[in-house]
């Protein structure tokens, strides 16, 4: 799912009003992912202070993950974010 990085916090936690569906629990792995990497550490960072403990990310991010030639896939229709409080 696509979220933009000023609403990250808001939409991932489970206490949030304006979280996501997918947001059920503190207990989830979230795993963010951005370009190079260096956001996606600091989003994670700050996932975790809000206490999503197994929040992590893609160490260099996603240009890294294709130069490993791990799978890509594009969806079907693909999630774009929402309506965000």
């Amino acid at each position: 799912m696509v979220i933009e990085r000023n609403r990250l916090e808001r939409r991932l936690d489970p206490i949030s009003p304006a979280r996501s569906p997918e947001a059920t629990g503190h207990d989830i792995a979230w795993i963010v992912i951005c370009d190079e990497g260096y956001s996606s550490s600091l989003a994670a960072a700050s996932l975790r202070t809000i206490g999503l403990a197994r929040a992590t990310d893609v160490i260099g991010g996603f240009r890294a993950w294709k130069q490993a030639g791990l799978p890509l896939t594009h969806p079907a229709t693909p999630r774009l974010p929402t309506g965000c409080a």
